[in-house]
């Protein structure tokens, strides 16, 4: 039903040699046999092909593990709800890294990652350092990374790689892997299609899921952009959940170990060496930014190696594509994410707020949005408005719905990238960065995936209303049922929603003839109505224009 645009690592433009070719006849015929060489040479290259054997060791989450520091102080308080989970949503960026710290540090046995981005540089290289630490206690540690954004990284995941407690693993990789363009050209069915979860999960106790990659902007450790996102961390009967998720993906064909994609060779011993001395240079960098002050003054590390951090509890059910979507291209699966998320909005009685970022419904997904209105469901959806999303096509993709959705009675708001500024000049913002709302930021952009339906259940996950998330990438999320933390979450988004986000209305004619859409929000405490698309120009208006008339459908 929904979609969203992938980032395609490649230019097709001609090179600037190739546009002034051509100022003679002789030139023009040099060129062509030049270019015809390359060219040929790297279609070669673009042919290479996956390891037939890449040799994967089978292996799983350790199940005894209650005899762990975690275990032991998270066992009194499990018994206290039998057959429940404890969980803390992460909504601010600094509580976020720092929960990934201290569950590194905290890990006794094992530390599996699974993300889609990685990046190996500031906050990145904190956690990254934090989880070679563990491994240096003797944690086994497994790092299974989306393959699409690891380009020029191939040192860094052999060095990693070559700890002997420590196995990378690349899915759904690039055979190729300094040509990369060249084989998404080759092979676009296939590397079009890409693992989107997101997890850790330490000694099978503990486990942290959400919508966040990790990197700075996904910590609100960038000053120029911040993604508002959403984790959650939890213990109890959930985390073997994620851990049998984890263990698919990470036993998946699709799955290639980094020693058979990258022979490790002599140097690396020396890579790590020198990695090591650059993630403390970078680690220590990021813990001396002034973003990190937040993040040393929060005393989430310390609740969360003691256990005694603040929860709620509930049932918890993870919810998660088969590893083999990516092989295996069965669009109407009753078990894929997107339809049980679909099944579980289906089941509202009176109300659902629905926040995604990439927010794209097709005929089909407008049509089963009308009919909750229409049966009477109070539907509220939260997205990115153009000058805030980071994906221009995927605004080409959702704009033409939202007259429709407007005009039978669904609640469209549409974040502003100076949603913090405003909440801040209205006198909303609550002093002190702790407690400030989890939408705010120095650019805002919406990353976060959360679904409320009837405020008793809440989906947080990497799931995206958009074809992508249902056909082509595979995704995962928890549904927790706790009227408290609903409650919670849905005041937190409602407060000062109209200063950091536009409510999309409509306006007939008076002659009752035209619709068109409105744009309304509070700045500096006054209401205003706009009646164009804020933040669009004129080219803008014709960029978007000619992105919607283009054959991308099953890209956005």
């Amino acid at each position: 039903m929904f979609q969203t645009l992938c980032h395609v690592p490649f230019d097709t433009r001609p090179s600037r040699a190739a546009r002034h070719a051509g100022a003679s006849r002789g030139l023009r015929r040099l060129t062509a046999a030049m270019l015809g060489s390359a060219l040929a040479a790297g279609l070669l290259a673009g042919c290479a092909s996956l390891p037939a054997s890449a040799q994967r060791t089978p292996s799983s989450a350790p199940v005894s593990t209650a005899d762990t520091p975690l275990g032991k102080v998270l066992a009194p308080r499990l018994a206290q709800h039998p057959g429940e989970s404890l969980f803390y949503p992460l909504q601010s960026g600094p509580d976020a890294l720092a929960a990934r710290l201290a569950m590194a540090r905290a890990a006794q046995r094992s530390l599996d990652l699974q993300t889609y981005i990685f990046e190996t540089t500031g906050t990145g290289a904190a956690v990254l350092g934090d989880i070679i630490d563990a491994a240096d206690r003797g944690v086994r540690v497994r790092m299974l990374l989306d393959d699409l954004h690891t380009g020029g990284m191939d040192k860094i995941l052999s060095a990693i790689d070559s700890h002997p407690n420590i196995e990378v693993r690349l899915f759904n990789p690039f055979a190729n892997r300094s040509v990369r363009w060249l084989e998404m050209l080759a092979g676009f069915k296939r590397l079009d299609r890409r693992m989107h979860n997101k997890s850790m999960t330490v000694d099978n106790q503990m486990t942290l899921l959400g919508g966040r990659n990790v990197g700075d902007a996904y910590f609100s450790a960038r000053a120029d952009m911040d993604f508002s996102d959403l984790d959650v961390l939890i213990a109890g009967p959930a985390v073997p959940q994620v851990s049998a998720v984890f263990d698919e993906y990470w036993n998946d064909q699709s799955s290639y170990p980094v020693v058979a994609l990258i022979p490790a060779g002599k140097e690396a011993p020396v890579e790590m060496r020198s990695l090591r001395k650059g993630l403390e240079a970078r680690g220590d960098q990021a813990v001396a930014s002034p973003y990190v002050k937040e993040l040393l003054e929060s005393g989430l590390a310390k609740g969360i190696e003691s256990g005694r951090m603040p929860a709620y509890s509930g049932k918890a059910v993870v919810v998660s594509d088969k590893a083999a979507k990516i092989t295996h291209q069965t669009d109407d699966d009753p078990g894929h994410a997107t339809a049980r998320l679909e099944k579980m909005i289906n089941g509202a009685q009176k109300e659902v707020l629905l926040i995604s970022p990439y927010f794209v419904p097709d005929d089909d997904g407008e049509a089963w949005l009308i009919a909750l209105a229409k049966r009477g469901i109070r539907v509220r959806i939260l997205t990115n408005s153009f000058a805030a999303t980071d994906v221009s096509p995927v605004h080409a993709g959702y704009a033409p719905h939202r007259l429709a959705l407007v005009a039978a009675g669904v609640e469209l708001y549409e974040l502003k990238p100076s949603a913090y500024a405003e909440l801040a000049s209205s006198g909303k913002a609550a002093r002190g960065s702790r407690s400030r709302s989890w939408l705010s930021s120095s650019r805002a952009s919406l990353h976060a995936k959360n679904y409320i339906v009837d405020r008793h259940l809440v989906f947080i996950g990497s799931l995206n209303m958009d074809p992508r998330s249902a056909k082509l990438n595979t995704e995962m999320g928890v549904v927790l049922d706790s009227p408290a933390l609903a409650e919670r979450m849905i005041k937190s988004t409602e407060h000062g929603l109209l200063d950091m986000a536009y409510r999309v209305g409509m306006q007939t004619d008076g002659d009752g003839g035209n619709r068109r859409l409105t744009w309304t929000t509070r700045e500096k405490g006054q209401l205003m109505v706009y009646d164009s698309e804020p933040g669009m120009g004129p080219l803008q208006h014709l960029g978007i224009g000619v992105l919607r008339v283009l054959p991308i459908k099953e890209e956005l």
